[in-house]
């Protein structure tokens, strides 16, 4: 899983910082949006030929890392 999380940017420079694929401009969010949403992983490969499969496995391991935080603290401004 390492290896697939290499695929996840996080660059203030592209998408203000926000988690994306391989320094592209495709956030993991998108991409886990559109496989909530129902699409197939060669619905998306077809929509989008930047990407690979492993891409796809990346942003569910990335999602899967982020669901594993064991605790999260309310903050007040």
């Amino acid at each position: 899983m390492d290896s697939l999380l290499t695929r996840i940017t996080i660059n203030p420079e592209i998408l203000f910082g926000k988690p994306s694929i391989r320094n592209m401009r495709y956030p993991v969010a998108m991409i886990l949006d559109l496989m909530s949403a129902g699409m197939t992983n060669a619905e998306i490969l077809e929509d989008y030929p930047d990407l690979e499969k492993e891409d796809i496995q990346a942003c569910l391991a990335f999602a899967a890392q982020l669901a594993r935080v064991s605790s999260v603290m309310k903050v007040k401004a």
